[in-house]
C-alpha cells in the first residue's frame, strides 16, 4: 500500500491570533513494507503529522492519500483508519473494556466483521505478541503490569490487520527488557507479513538506530531531511537542531579521535563490537 502526503500544511487556530503553522509544505511517499523512523525535538511537527495520516486531522491545504484515498473525503475516512492504524503513547491509558479479548476485539467488531471473524482476529492478533489465549483472554486488561497493558493495546490496533501501523513512543517509560521484549515481537509482525509498513516515531536515537532502515527528521514544521538510516547519522547534521546521536557513535569518533584505527560511521552496539573486536584483535597478533 503507498501514502502520499502532498503539499501539505497545517494549521492550528487558523485565522486566530493564536494561529500556529505546524506543519509546512509536507512532501512524503511511505511504500510498501518499509521501517521509517520519525524523530525531531518536542514541537516539531511529528505527533500532527501522524495523526494526518489516518485522517484524525485534516490538511488546511495539500492531500494525504491513503491507498489512492484521500482522507479529505468523509465517506472514505473509517476505511483509511482501518488502513492505518496509530498506537499512541502510553497506549494502556486507551484500554477500556472489562477484559482483554473484549478490549482487542472493539475495532474488529466495529468494522462490522461476523462474531466468528472477531474471535479470529483476537487471537491471531494476542499470538503475534506472545499473549496466550485462553490464559488472558477473560483477565481484566487493568489487573496485569504495565509491560502486559501496552502489549495487550498493541493487538488491538493489529487487529484490525492495517497497511500502516505508526507507533508514537511505543517503549517509553518501559525498562530495557521491556523495550527489547515489544521491539522483537513488533519486528516479527513486520517480518511476517509483506504488506505491512511500520512507523516507529521516538525520542530514542538508539531504537531508531537498530530498528529502522529510513528515518525523516522533522525541525519546526518541515522535513529537516529524509535519508537511509547510515545516512541519517553519519552525514545528516542533527546536532544543529538540537538532535543527538546514538551515544556508541559518541564513543566510536572520541576512540578514533584518540588515535584508533577504527571507523567512526558506526551507529549500532552490533556494529561497534564487530568493529572493535576487528581492531582489538588485529593489535594483538
Amino acid at each position: 500500500m503507498n501514502l502520499d502526503i502532498k503539499n501539505v500544511d497545517f494549521i492550528y487556530n487558523q485565522g486566530l491570533p493564536a494561529e500556529v503553522y505546524a506543519l509546512k509544505d509536507i512532501n512524503l511517499h511511505i511504500g510498501n513494507h518499509e521501517i521509517i523512523g520519525l524523530i525531531g525535538q518536542t514541537g516539531s511537527g511529528k505527533s500532527t503529522l501522524v495523526q494526518l495520516l489516518n485522517g484524525l486531522l485534516i490538511p488546511t491545504n495539500g492531500d494525504v492519500i491513503v491507498d489512492g484515498i484521500s482522507t479529505k473525503d468523509k465517506e472514505k475516512r473509517r476505511d483509511i483508519r482501518f488502513k492505518v492504524g496509530l498506537v499512541f503513547q502510553y497506549p494502556e491509558h486507551q484500554l477500556f473494556e472489562e477484559s482483554i479479548a473484549k478490549d482487542i476485539a472493539f475495532g474488529p467488531t466495529n468494522m462490522k466483521l461476523t462474531e466468528e471473524e472477531v474471535d479470529i482476529r483476537v487471537k491471531e492478533a494476542m499470538a503475534k505478541v506472545g499473549l496466550d489465549y485462553e490464559k488472558y483472554k477473560d483477565v481484566s486488561p487493568f489487573e496485569i503490569s504495565g509491560g502486559q497493558q501496552r502489549r495487550v493495546a498493541v493487538p488491538g490496533i493489529i487487529s484490525m490487520n492495517p497497511k500502516v501501523l505508526v507507533l508514537d513512543e511505543l517503549t517509553a517509560g518501559l525498562d530495557p527488557v521491556g523495550r527489547e521484549e515489544i521491539f522483537e515481537e513488533i519486528i516479527n509482525i513486520y517480518n511476517n507479513d509483506p504488506e505491512l509498513t511500520i512507523v516507529l516515531v521516538s525520542h530514542s536515537m538508539e531504537d531508531v538506530a537498530e530498528y529502522v532502515d529510513r528515518v525523516i527528521v522533522m525541525n519546526k514544521g518541515q522535513i529537516y531531511s529524509d535519508a537511509s538510516t547510515y545516512d541519517t547519522f553519519t552525514k545528516v547534521d542533527l546536532e544543529k537542531i538540537g538532535l543527538d546521536v546514538p551515544q556508541i557513535s559518541k564513543f566510536m569518533k572520541a576512540y578514533k579521535e584518540k588515535g584508533h584505527d577504527v571507523r567512526d560511521d558506526i551507529y549500532t552496539i552490533e556494529d561497534a563490537v564487530k568493529e572493535l573486536s576487528r581492531y582489538l584483535g588485529a593489535a594483538n597478533e
